[in-house]
Order: structure tokens, then sequence, then C-alpha cells
């Protein structure tokens, strides 16, 4: 994994808590967690916008 070894992960890791905190670390994962699946389903194609607008089309013109 990119050509670190466990030591040097190690100390990335402690850098990061020193300089955000514990009560942060959590908080920063969550969003990077989140901003990541959003690009991903953005890059897939799969926006909920477009699935919603699609449904509403339907239901528009089922609808007397």
């Amino acid at each position: 994994m990119f050509g670190l070894n466990p030591w040097e992960l190690g100390m990335i890791l402690m850098a990061i808590l020193l300089l955000f905190g514990a009560k942060r670390v959590p908080e920063i994962g969550r969003s990077l967690g989140k901003g990541i699946r959003e690009f991903k389903s953005s890059v897939e194609g799969k926006d909920d916008d477009a699935e919603k607008t699609e449904e509403e089309k339907t239901d528009a013109a089922t609808k007397p």
C-alpha cells in the first residue's frame, strides 16, 4: 500500500491524532467517507435527483 511499512503508517496516524484531537478524527473520517461515497455515485451515474425526476414523470404520465 503506497510503499509504507506499518511503522510509518503508525507515525502518520499519531501525527493526525495530535493535530486534530481525539474528538475531531471520527468526524473527519465520517465526512471523508461521505464525500467519497457521493463522488463514486456521481461518477457511476447513480444520481438520486435524476431517479426522482424520472419517477415523477412516470407518476404524472399515469395519473389522469
